[in-house]
């Protein structure tokens, strides 16, 4: 386990160097009006002209600890971790799960308190229904983009459906994603339930339409969408998106979203 806090910064970038990577870490300005029950830190992936590297800005009390590197995977799990201003009461943190993906370099927040090395992370980020669909798998196969019971692109898992929908209702190059992430553009796509939702640039993960009919005629202009929010969906054909390889996908596919810490307030859209 690496530690830092007012460490030499290379300490804590000597195993992102280990991965391949580079890590820049800055303090924000103290702020007593931020402080909350949570760690204060930012990570990002950033680029300059040496090319992408982590960002991570913290507050100054906040221990960065690598809990575990998988050099081969070009993966790592940081737990970021502040002292609790209540008195006897243990310490506040939280981990994230870095590596590689396929052509860059990405941070996911883990929700699971109990893990502890970067398998485990990754276990931790497949939603129930994929983890019920790899049942029976060799473990050598789980973390693979492509297995017997799922495609990965990204934060998209696809699990193949033995399904007939109605032809009419098929849309024809529709994207799919989280929040304020680049879309995932799919071939054809195929969805069931849902809601109906107002999404624009201020309001990412949409709102009602009666939130939107509730707002004044001036704010109602161009760039607003109308989108489905956390309906079924399954896709088949071409999955592109500019960070991933293009995945072609025989027949139906039922999309599911990971489990990123923090997912449950975001909306799943298309």
């Amino acid at each position: 386990m690496i530690t830092t806090r007012n460490m030499r910064p290379n300490v804590i970038e000597r195993p992102f160097n280990k991965m391949g990577a580079r890590v820049k870490v800055d303090s924000f300005a103290p702020n007593r009006w931020r402080r909350d029950t949570t760690p204060t830190v930012s990570l990002n992936v950033r680029r300059d002209e040496k090319g992408e590297y982590f960002q991570i800005t913290k507050d100054p009390e906040v221990d960065l600890q690598v809990l575990h590197l998988d050099v081969k995977d070009r993966h790592l799990l940081l737990m970021a971790r502040r002292p609790s201003e209540r008195l006897h009461q243990p310490p506040v943190s939280s981990k994230f799960l870095l590596g590689h993906d396929e052509r860059h370099w990405f941070v996911a927040g883990i929700s699971r308190a109990s893990v502890s090395t970067v398998a485990q992370a990754k276990d931790s980020l497949k939603p129930v229904v994929v983890k019920e669909a790899e049942k029976g798998l060799s473990r050598k196969h789980l973390n693979r983009r492509k297995n017997a019971a799922r495609v990965r692109q990204g934060e998209w898992f696809f699990i193949p459906v033995d399904v007939k929908v109605d032809a009419r209702q098929i849309h024809k190059n529709e994207p799919i994603r989280r929040g304020r992430s680049k879309p995932h553009m799919c071939a054809e796509l195929y969805r069931e339930g849902g809601e109906s939702v107002w999404v624009n640039r201020e309001n990412p993960n949409g709102i009602s339409g009666a939130e939107y009919q509730r707002l004044p005629e001036s704010q109602r202009g161009p760039g607003w969408r109308n989108m489905v929010r956390n309906a079924r969906v399954l896709v088949r054909g071409r999955i592109t998106h500019p960070d991933h390889e293009t995945l072609v996908l025989n027949g139906w596919h039922e999309v599911h979203m990971n489990s990123e810490a923090g997912s449950a307030e975001v909306a799943f859209l298309d």
